[in-house]
């Protein structure tokens, strides 16, 4: 029995969008959901009691920044990820491979692993699949990721065929190194680059190892979204569909609703709390850019439409007034505003799917947000 299941409860009936549940040792996951990230044990600016309040039921930490620093071995000793971050709700982690591969010139790929130097004082180590895992083991989230290549882009049709070859070996090592199937479960990550047969050996090869769950990786890595949506047409096809589908990376609220529409089922992305730290944030009628002199004298809500709390208590000349004067609250209020606004997102998408009006509500979302 693995450590988590997924139930299909609806299916819109002119999309591939679809309404679900993950169930986890730490709770239950209303799909499709936005994971919010929380790289090195924090989702930036926000306290976890904070993210409950507003329904988070899973984030993302990674492996590559807690293996660096504090260690997975400290992580482990108190207690795992989720008693070190009080965090007793779900959480997948990433398995370090895009952040090392995002190191360029500081790392050497080989069968074996990656040799790379650390960001943080240039120690250099070495990543394998089995080390991956045994940092993620010693974490204790719900959900791991294989260790696997993303691919840049635009990248040659060798340079994707070896790579994606390669993730499916380094996958197949992942899987003998799991030891605690009964409480975690191994994801597989589809690769391929922007080849659509590419994508298809992929998926032949990690599907066979019957998985818990699958993502789709190697997309939002600066290709066109066009690109990303054909590419993406083909691959949620190629996936399990009693199994969750994962889309790695991506988080504009476009992005989201096309994701949704081809049959995606898990989201995770840095944006609206990066974004939210450089004083932007998602509206319902888009993008504020609260730096703006136009917002110094505006007494409303970043969204009249916003339930949240900033929108609740606080106008835009204040969170202006926040971020020019480099107040740390600019950060907190203004991440709070956009997670809160990705989770409201995609709870109005669930109920769309599960009303038959999932293309309206795209429609409609769409014509008063525009691109972002």
């Amino acid at each position: 029995m693995p450590a988590i299941t997924y139930q299909l409860r609806k299916e819109d009936n002119r999309t591939r969008a679809r309404r679900g549940q993950v169930t986890t040792p730490h709770g239950t996951i209303q799909t499709p959901v936005f994971m919010p990230v929380g790289t090195a044990a924090t989702v930036k600016a926000m306290k976890p009691e904070t993210l409950k309040d507003m329904g988070a039921s899973i984030i993302l930490s990674n492996t590559y920044h807690l293996y660096l620093r504090p260690g997975h071995d400290i992580i482990q000793e108190a207690g795992g990820l989720h008693r070190f971050m009080n965090w007793d709700r779900a959480i997948l982690t990433d398995s370090g491979g895009f952040q090392v591969f995002s190191l360029g010139a500081m790392r050497k790929i080989s069968e074996e692993g990656v040799i790379f130097q650390s960001h943080v004082d240039g120690s250099t180590h070495l990543l394998t699949p089995e080390k991956s895992i045994e940092i993620q083991e010693a974490l204790g989230s719900d959900i791991m990721m294989a260790f696997d290549e993303c691919a840049p882009y635009p990248a040659d049709r060798k340079y994707v065929k070896d790579s994606l070859e390669r993730t499916t070996r380094w996958l197949q090592r992942c899987v003998i190194s799991q030891s605690n199937t009964n409480v975690q479960s191994l994801f597989g990550i589809m690769q391929g680059g922007m080849y659509a047969d590419l994508r298809k050996e992929s998926a032949m090869q990690i599907c066979e190892l019957d998985l818990p769950g699958y993502a789709i990786g190697g997309l939002s890595v600066g290709e066109p979204k066009p690109i990303m949506y054909e590419i993406l047409d083909s691959c949620t096809e190629l996936l399990p569909k009693e199994k969750p589908r994962y889309l790695m990376g991506v988080g504009s609220p476009d992005c989201l609703l096309e994701g949704v529409e081809r049959g995606i089922d898990m989201f995770d992305c840095v944006l609206p709390t990066r974004i939210a730290r450089h004083g932007l944030a998602m509206t319902s009628t888009g993008k504020v850019n609260i730096k703006n002199k136009q917002y110094q004298r505006d007494f409303q809500p970043l969204d009249l439409e916003c339930t949240c709390e900033t929108c609740q208590k606080y106008s835009r000349a204040y969170l202006r007034h926040l971020y020019k004067s480099g107040e740390i609250l600019s950060s907190i209020l203004m991440t709070q505003h956009n997670i809160h606004f990705l989770l409201q997102l995609m709870s109005d998408i669930r109920q769309a799917i599960e009303e038959d009006r999932f293309l309206e509500y795209k429609k409609s979302f769409l014509a008063k947000y525009g691109e972002v």
